[in-house]
């Protein structure tokens, strides 16, 4: 997992040798192996159905259609998106019907002690009213006492006063949910020390199993539930909750934590939990990422990129890792820099490091429920029974 590799990463599928274009010479943080993205597009074995990826964050029309090409290119048919409010007018009339959407709490808000209370009630409202939103985001990391403005602790427990009012609205709107809960293991162990204001990881999940098992709507947990480092613990919660759903999105999280794993346990998870995971990719564009010169200044999602072609690697990559993890027998490092490897261990770990990216070559059937089944009969089937 050092950043200086003896030789190409090798990898097989069905269509041929994934990650035989890469010249070894880095490109940019989603491209440290040099890979034509596109032409490895065309290595990965096709996909058994058209992909719904089930968490994104598409914003801005020019990179929206820069998004459209590697989604083109990788099967991705449609796309759940949380788009910013301000670009969802925009981003619906690029991308027409292969685009829905997900409310998500308007995080540019001027009063900053409401984004996360009273403010994300009417933005609720407004998803669901003007673009026929069926699903609402909770973001609940720890991080989430420093953003909330204000004493968070009517926000720290996900059950708290009001999350349940949120919810209550949503339900009433006849939507269904997906939550952030905790967050990777590496930033508890780095950043969270302070575990008197951000709390143990499993401290996390009480107050939101309260919640799953208050609203029974499907709930989908994103990032593998935020406990990919542990499946034994991710086994139980999908066993006393037959309303949650994971999807695998945070593409560099999850290779990281799934990686730790065996393939095989991996491979048994999937197998156990077929219909309970969705495919999600994370996948973030903005505008700012085609241009050197940035117009949000806020937000360090900007810095990703700066031409069209990082912001096609950038999205291309995610794309390629997870299908590359999840289809073949790929055996090497991930293409992309994963900046928890150094900041834990400078020592061993370089910069722009990466690790171990695991082929688990999960049989088509399998991958027919992860990539469309699962998506259809659980949220476009809530969706269209409303």
């Amino acid at each position: 997992m050092s950043e200086n590799r003896e030789s190409t990463p090798r990898g097989s599928g069905l269509g041929g040798t994934v990650g035989s274009t890469g010249d070894g010479v880095f490109r940019n943080d989603a491209n440290r192996l040099g890979l034509d993205y596109a032409t490895e597009a065309g290595l990965l074995p096709k996909p058994p159905a058209p992909i719904i990826d089930i968490h994104a964050h598409i914003n801005g029309r020019a990179s929206a259609r820069v998004w459209a090409r590697a989604a083109d290119l990788y099967g991705i048919e449609r796309v759940y998106s949380m788009s910013r409010f301000q670009d969802a007018e925009g981003v619906r009339e690029e991308l027409g019907d292969r685009v829905r959407f997900i409310a998500f709490p308007d995080w540019s808000h001027a009063d900053k002690e409401s984004v996360h209370r009273g403010a994300y009630l009417d933005i609720i409202r407004q998803y669901r009213e003007r673009f026929d939103a069926s699903v609402v985001k909770f973001w609940s990391g720890p991080a989430l006492v420093d953003h909330a403005a204000g004493d968070p602790a009517d926000l720290v427990e996900f059950d708290s006063h009001w999350r349940v009012k949120q919810a209550e609205l949503a339900t009433e709107l006849g939507m269904m949910f997906m939550v952030h809960i905790a967050d990777p293991d590496t930033w508890f162990r780095a950043k969270y020390t302070d575990t008197a204001r951000y709390r143990l990881k499993r401290d996390h999940y009480a107050s939101f199993e309260r919640m799953l098992d208050r609203f029974s709507q499907p709930w989908i947990a994103a990032h593998m539930g935020g406990s990919a480092e542990d499946l034994d613990f991710l086994d139980g919660l999908l066993e006393r909750h037959d309303n949650l759903y994971l999807d695998t999105s945070a593409t560099k999280w999850v290779v990281r934590a799934l990686g730790g794993h065996p393939n095989d346990r991996v491979v048994r998870f999937f197998t156990r939990w077929r219909g309970r995971v969705l495919f999600g990719s994370d996948i973030v564009t903005m505008d700012d990422h085609l241009r050197a010169e940035k117009a949000n200044t806020i937000s360090i999602k900007s810095e990703q990129a700066s031409t069209e072609a990082e912001a096609f690697d950038l999205y291309a990559s995610r794309y390629w890792a997870l299908r590359a993890m999840l289809e073949t027998e790929y055996a090497g490092e991930s293409p992309v820099v994963d900046p928890d490897l150094h900041m834990l261990e400078p020592d061993r770990f370089g910069e722009k490091a990466a690790p171990r990216l695991p082929g688990l070559a999960l049989p088509r059937d399998l991958l027919l429920d992860l990539y469309r089944t699962t998506a259809e009969s659980v949220v476009e089937a809530f969706a269209a029974a409303r």
